[in-house]
């Protein structure tokens, strides 16, 4: 019910309807969704809990996976709960106030993975050309600094987008055919001029998104010309396997992040809305479920830490790089 506030049109609540087109089959949509959140949960608390307590990932590598899972966790629980409570309860409604502190914490996170992983991509750099100093640059404070830098850079160029959205008059009825409260989805229910917070998106995320696949990129173009200038074949094999996991992780989270963002803009009238939402969560669920199990599988100071855990032993010898 829409209730007028001052000047504005506020709505006191939206209605989130899921995913339209398919209402008949969202209970079937559903159990992949929880499937895939409580193997992220799972996986990504596993992987705080071995990087706490075992000495043998006391490491900058591990530190940033460590924050890489962190803001898995919460990127995932601001959404897939609430998603599910839509597919099993019909419970649809949530706060304007509500839906916009879960559209603060969706993009401030999505911001910060894509942050974490460029910083990743740095560590990847330094400690394959710079080897001998791996250590002495990436001290524990200079990973604290940066880590707390990448995410006030999300809060920062996220809060704007609450005070352009609270600004808006909605006049279009309170129905949001999405899971979530997304920046666009929601300002489009507005009969005001969004403009402005369409031009502010876009260049909120060439400021991140850009900026970090610029780093990300330059990163793995020194990797390579430093890889390929080795002369002995197991060197150059056991520099990629050191890159491989995080190569996945890219993959995992920007592949239906650009999807998303090209289809958005230029396949609006011919892709169907159905399928934008579902790809929309996808790109917040595919990353945190896929991370823990990739860095499982291709780290081996991970499987040693875990099968140790699991056999009961009580080694504590670390592990080398």
């Amino acid at each position: 019910m829409l209730t007028l506030n001052t000047t504005d049109l506020i709505p006191a609540s939206f209605i989130l309807s899921g995913v339209p087109g398919l209402e008949d089959t969202q209970l079937w949509i559903s159990f992949p969704f929880c499937s895939m959140y409580v193997v992220a949960m799972v996986g990504n608390c596993g992987l705080l809990y071995l990087i706490r307590y075992e000495d043998a990932l006391h490491k900058p590598m591990y530190y940033f996976l460590a924050m890489l899972s962190f803001t898995d966790i919460v990127m995932c629980s601001s959404t897939i709960p609430k998603a599910l409570c839509i597919f099993w309860f019909h419970l649809k409604d949530i706060g304007f106030d509500e839906c916009l502190v879960q559209m603060f914490f969706i993009h401030t996170f999505t911001g910060m993975e894509s942050g974490v992983l460029m910083l990743m991509a740095l560590d990847r750099y330094v400690a394959i050309c710079y080897p001998l100093r791996y250590s002495t640059i990436l001290t524990n404070p200079l990973i604290a600094k940066v880590g707390l830098a990448t995410f006030l850079r999300g809060v920062l160029l996220i809060i704007p987008f609450t005070f352009l959205t609270k600004r808006l008059p909605y006049c279009r009825g309170n129905i949001l055919p999405h899971t979530y409260c997304d920046h666009m989805s929601v300002a489009k229910l507005s009969c005001g001029n969004v403009k402005v917070n369409a031009i502010y998106g876009l260049m909120v995320a060439l400021l991140i998104g850009g900026f970090d696949i610029l780093c990300i990129t330059a990163s793995y173009t020194m990797i390579l010309r430093a890889v390929v200038s080795l002369s002995s074949t197991d060197a150059r094999q056991k520099a990629f396997n050191t890159c491989s996991a995080h190569i996945c992780a890219i993959v995992f989270s920007y592949s239906p992040a650009f999807f998303s963002f090209f289809s958005h803009r230029f396949g609006e009238h011919t892709i169907p809305a159905s399928c934008h939402i579902i790809v929309a969560n996808i790109y917040l669920l595919l990353p945190p479920t896929m991370n823990p199990i990739v860095y499982g599988v291709k780290t081996k100071q991970i499987r040693d830490c875990v099968i140790r855990i699991l056999s009961g032993s009580k080694d504590t010898k670390s592990y080398s790089m």
